[in-house]
């Protein structure tokens, strides 16, 4: 149920897509249009009759056509609703007290609802012209029957009408029938609609000037009826505004009368009321559809605002990793070497399975050190295992259960030494690993540092998706971090800490779920400097699952939300905390929060694009974010010596952990936001992790 919300949230955001979509005939938008082929299926009749086809109900076997009665004009206007030109029309209708037919599309219908509620309120008459304007004949019956059925439920919506009225777009008169068409015509007659071709076509969408088309709508023969094609909307349309005056003028001076289909055909206005279900639902359509148009704005600037911190935070790392580097080249940056004995605490519970690759890791070790294991009333048998391994440099420290920061603080508290190294249970030390970790203790100002974690279980897909975000969002990030001095989380896997330090700040806290997060703004807030020791090397068992890693990722997100509310008032502070909290909590929340919490608008807009837009645009820009991320991430594993042959994942492993945080961030802040409480989480260890032979 955890990912019900989140992902529900993610559909409805690609259903506003959609819906806003159709509403600007993006969405399912196709432009081609049929070639005019042989007529052997349509009746001679109806290709010499006028271009009113019935072929409802008992007509539909042998459709009839119907003329427009003589000395009477119906003037029709195709692609509309636009905001632009139909109020003119409107106007010019309205002054000479003139109704029309308007056959509009669905989609300018759920863009300009006021527009057809002004057409109905005038006395017109309305019209289908399918939903994306799409040439039917090249349609199969189900998508025909969804452009109708849509167009309706937008006229249910914004003006609570129906139309029984029918206009293929590209359509012309009933000559123009062909086979490909005639089907169309018998297949929205078996459901209702009659068919509205025309009489004559001013091609007023081409603009060949007012004269034209002018004399275009003028009949052929004197007094016969006609039905007279315009447009408002697709362009454009001075011309036809224009034009249109003229019309009215020269046939009304002929004797001609002017009306709508309907009443021309003596019949009930094809215009007509709806009610109940089919009301609501197009209003429900036509809100959910405003609300969507209104909404894209906001969306687009939510992914600007992801592309900005992206791009943003790439550049900061592309700036200050490489200065990082060459600083660490130099052996002397921090002074006299730490050369004295260190203590390095290990807190336990029910890490049976890796204990003694942990013990067995630290003896090696080239730099002095004791060992504290602080056995957190394990229920495995942890504790006997490491007295079993008699290991002289090894104390064992039996406590109750009391979470990792009371275990922590009984072995600061029974620490030795003035540096003390904190490891997990399951991590494993190269024999530099604390030498290289402490050596920036040469300088005094320097209270904590940050090693360098590594994903031992990399070989499996998940492992290797987890190596690529260590060494590119955890390590390439730390890098960036400490060249700004404001480093916001030391890993519990590897990291030391001044006791001074520790003893300043009132030890490890329990009021977050990141105690190593908490501590480390902790200590930086009180003044002492953090750095990032990327020879420091220690190898972790990642999560082997997702499950797994989602329960890891949930605890790590909710307790650093935690950890940044509870020193939220380092933003109004002064000297250290100040700069930590007005450099790099914003810097915190910009890119661990807002840009992952966003990030799925970036595959929403994907999948929309591929499938409703420009696909080859949309691949190749989103290839170039790829091929970005991967020439970043190459310069990550170059800088800290690692093979790029997982890179090949990388692809799958930026889509899958954008939702993957996504879930997680959003779970989490509901959780904060709601006062929830999250318990710790022990995730199941193999004890696989090892030292590689070659590092």
């Amino acid at each position: 149920m955890r990912f019900v919300m989140p992902l529900s949230l993610l559909a409805c955001l690609l259903a506003l897509l959609v819906l806003r979509g159709l509403a600007t005939n993006e969405a399912f938008h196709d432009a081609r249009v049929a070639d005019s082929v042989d007529k052997t299926t349509v009746p001679a009749d109806l290709l010499e009759g006028g271009p009113i086809i019935d072929a409802r109900g008992s007509k539909n076997a042998h459709p009839v056509s119907y003329r427009i009665p003589d000395h009477t004009v119906v003037l029709s206007f195709d692609d509309g609703p636009s905001p632009e030109w139909t109020p003119k029309i409107l106007d010019v209708l309205a002054a000479r007290k003139i109704r029309a037919d308007f056959f509009v599309t669905g989609a300018m219908t759920a863009r300009n609802p006021d527009l057809i509620r002004q057409i109905v309120a005038g006395g017109h008459e309305l019209g289908v012209h399918t939903f994306t304007h799409a040439d039917m004949a090249l349609q199969s019956h189900g998508r025909v029957g969804w452009e109708l059925a849509q167009t309706q439920l937008a006229l249910a919506g914004v003006a609570g009408v129906h139309s029984a009225l029918f206009r293929p777009p590209y359509s012309s008169n009933a000559a123009a029938m062909d086979d490909w068409n005639y089907p169309v015509i018998k297949y929205v007659g078996a459901h209702g609609y009659l068919t509205a071709f025309i009489d004559r076509d001013t091609d007023d969408w081409m603009r060949p000037g007012v004269e034209e088309i002018v004399k275009a709508a003028m009949p052929e023969t004197p007094g016969a009826g006609e039905m007279i094609l315009l447009h408002d909307a697709g362009g454009d349309r001075a011309q036809t505004v224009a034009a249109l005056e003229q019309i009215i003028d020269q046939l009304q001076a002929q004797g001609y009368r002017f009306t709508t289909i309907s009443e021309a055909l003596g019949a009930t206005s094809a215009t007509v009321p709806v009610t109940g279900f089919q009301l609501w639902a197009g209003r429900g359509y036509i809100w959910a559809t405003q609300f969507a148009v209104h909404t894209l704005p906001v969306m687009i600037g939510l992914l600007a605002l992801v592309g900005f911190l992206n791009f943003g935070r790439f550049g900061l790392m592309l700036i200050l990793a490489p200065m990082h580097a060459r600083r660490a080249k130099r052996r002397d940056t921090w002074g006299r070497p730490v050369t004295e004995k260190v203590t390095v605490l290990v807190p336990a519970y029910n890490e049976r399975e890796c204990i003694a690759n942990t013990l067995n890791s630290l003896a090696v070790s080239d730099q002095p050190i004791e060992v504290i294991v602080i056995d957190d009333g394990s229920s495995d048998g942890t504790a006997d295992i490491v007295e079993a391994m008699n290991l002289p440099f090894v104390r064992l420290i039996r406590k109750a259960n009391g979470g990792k920061s009371s275990a922590l603080n009984t072995g600061i508290a029974a620490a030795s030494h003035e540096i003390i190294v904190m490891m997990d249970g399951d991590t494993v030390f190269e024999p530099s690993t604390v030498r290289e970790l402490v050596q920036p203790f040469g300088d005094p100002g320097i209270g904590a540092v940050a090693g360098n974690a590594k994903v031992g279980n990399r070989d499996s897909l998940i492992g290797a998706w987890q190596h690529i975000e260590y060494v590119l969002g955890h390590n390439l990030d730390r890098r960036m971090y400490d060249m700004l001095g404001v480093i916001q989380t030391i890993p519990g896997a590897v990291g030391a800490f001044r006791k001074e330090a520790l003893r300043r700040v009132g030890g490890m806290s329990d009021d977050t779920l990141a105690e190593d997060t908490d501590i480390t703004i902790a200590v930086l807030c009180d003044g002492w400097r953090i750095v990032y020791a990327e020879h420091a090397r220690a190898w972790t068992e990642a999560p082997a699952s997702l499950q797994q890693l989602w329960s890891q990722r949930y605890r790590w997100s909710y307790g650093s939300m935690q950890a940044m509310w509870k020193h939220r008032a380092a933003v109004t502070s002064r000297g250290p905390a100040g700069r930590f909290g007005r450099i790099g909590l914003p810097l915190v929340v910009l890119f661990g929060v807002v840009a992952p919490l966003l990030a799925p608008l970036v595959d929403m807009f994907l999948i929309y694009g591929v499938f409703f837009g420009d696909a080859a645009i949309t691949l190749t820009g989103w290839g170039g974010f790829i091929l970005l991320q991967a020439v970043l991430s190459w310069y990550a594993f170059h800088l800290d010596r690692e093979k790029p042959w997982y890179l090949i994942s990388l692809p799958i492993q930026q889509v899958v952990y954008r939702q993957l945080m996504y879930i997680v961030l959003l779970q989490s802040a509901i959780t904060a936001m709601t006062g929830g409480r999250l318990r710790w989480q022990k995730l199941r260890r193999t004890g696989e992790v090892a030292v590689p032979v070659e590092v």
